[in-house]
């Protein structure tokens, strides 16, 4: 593939923003490459500025569950738009769009919008420290909430694919109160909890950890974790900025049938809009400004075109229910790459939760941190790289999720699966 349109834009973007991106793993550094700039999408299909055209399994890491430029969303985003981009006023949208949200997921009473996933991560919190009055919280190695200070602390994500876990800028007494325990293990959080007790104002987790690949929770870790909150009045917030409506059309709460006390969203909400959103229990939200005491803002929260891109995202997949099939082509793509590598005598551990999955190139099963940062990223790398050069376009990470779209066709599937052969002959 030729990228020299690519080459020189990225020359010219590292002039003027930082790393020439604005967002640290679009700078490819982690494989070795400089970034394709895209230029269009449609469906399961992207394409770049030097006419390269790419079957698409980032899907803007997460919220193009539809597929890119789908009709409806499209329409619905034209309309608003021509009626006014933002007003920093109440709008209808946004009850619209609160109503949804709370019929989709039942631990919701109440809803406030962001613009953001950070924004969610760090009002919740805020916000369960507001109503516990305490202090400490508890997050899971690996998982990232956004770029929050108190929570870069293991963060996972583009932090791990950097090799920098943690980030300068962040004094220390700002992660003093952040706990560390490790995913899918009860006993290290039973320990934090024995040590701190009543200090604990929360305990913040991924559902499905999708900040280090796809790491499903193990049986009876989030009910573990719901019991142990309860118990000791510690506040349960669920980051499903990722997993909601996009492992099921209520989320991973409604998957696995647990409700937590809070509820962060964003992605697919915004229909590939920026938006963020955090809801709860009643007693919990209206402790929120202006009701309560803790204070939260923002002069774009519940931007119109943000509310109608993702209102008409969420009513498409209610009436289209793209979930059967979504589970379907996942399971496909997955069976089929794990079939591959096995054959190809490549060490490696599959993973997959709904339309979200993930290839370790790692012999050991991954079901923490630990367990994934014994991938062989060198081996991941020329994966990525001949992948890329066939027309597969997948995150530039091992640390990373995938994602399938209802836009993918079962030909995106086969031909993904052709370049996966090929390149796995190659290395």
């Amino acid at each position: 593939m030729n990228h020299a349109t690519s080459k020189k834009l990225f020359d010219r973007a590292r002039k003027v923003i930082p790393g020439g991106v604005n967002s640290p793993v679009r700078a490819y550094r982690s494989v070795n490459l400089d970034p394709p700039f895209i230029i269009r999408g449609r469906g399961s299909k992207i394409y770049d500025v030097d006419g390269n055209e790419y079957i698409d399994y980032v899907g803007s890491w997460g919220p193009m569950i539809l597929g890119h430029a789908h009709p409806a969303v499209v329409y619905a985003v034209r309309e608003r738009v021509a009626r006014g981009a933002s007003f920093g006023a109440p709008t209808i949208l946004e009850i619209e769009m609160a109503e949804e949200l709370c019929e989709a997921l039942p631990s919701l009473d109440m809803v406030r919008m962001v613009n953001s996933g950070t924004e969610a991560t760090m009002s919740a919190i805020r916000l369960a420290r507001g109503y516990t009055n305490r202090k400490k919280i508890i997050k899971f190695a690996g998982c990232y909430h956004g770029h929050v200070d108190a929570l870069l602390v293991e963060a996972g994500s583009g932090a791990t694919t950097l090799g920098v876990p943690d980030s300068a800028g962040v004094p220390p007494e700002f992660t003093s109160n952040t706990l560390s325990a490790i995913y899918n293990d009860l006993s290290s959080v039973d320990e934090l909890i024995n040590s701190f007790g009543q200090e604990i104002a929360a305990i913040i987790v991924e559902p499905v950890a999708g900040n280090m690949g796809t790491i499903p929770p193990q049986p009876g870790f989030l009910e573990g974790l719901r019991e142990r909150c309860t118990k000791a009045g510690i506040v349960l917030i669920f980051d499903e900025v990722m997993t909601g409506f996009r492992v099921a059309y209520g989320g991973a709460q409604l998957l696995y049938e647990i409700k937590p006390d809070l509820t962060c969203l964003g992605k697919i909400i915004g229909g590939g809009l920026p938006v963020g959103a955090f809801g709860g229990r009643r007693e919990i939200m209206e402790h929120l400004a202006p009701l309560g005491a803790v204070y939260q803002a923002g002069t774009l929260s519940g931007n119109p075109l943000a509310m109608a891109a993702g209102l008409e995202t969420l009513r498409t997949l209610k009436k289209e229910n793209p979930y059967p099939k979504l589970e379907e082509s996942a399971a496909y793509l997955g069976d089929g790459i794990n079939t591959l590598l096995t054959e190809h005598e490549i060490p490696h551990y599959c993973t997959r939760v709904g339309s979200m999955l993930c290839t370790y190139f790692t012999a050991a099963e991954v079901h923490n941190y630990e367990a994934a940062k014994t991938s062989d990223c060198a081996r991941f790398t020329k994966f990525f790289a001949g992948m890329l050069k066939r027309g597969i376009y997948l995150a530039p990470s091992q640390f990373e999720a995938g994602f399938v779209s209802a836009a993918h066709s079962q030909d995106d599937l086969d031909l993904t699966l052709e370049a996966a052969k090929a390149c796995l002959s190659e290395i």
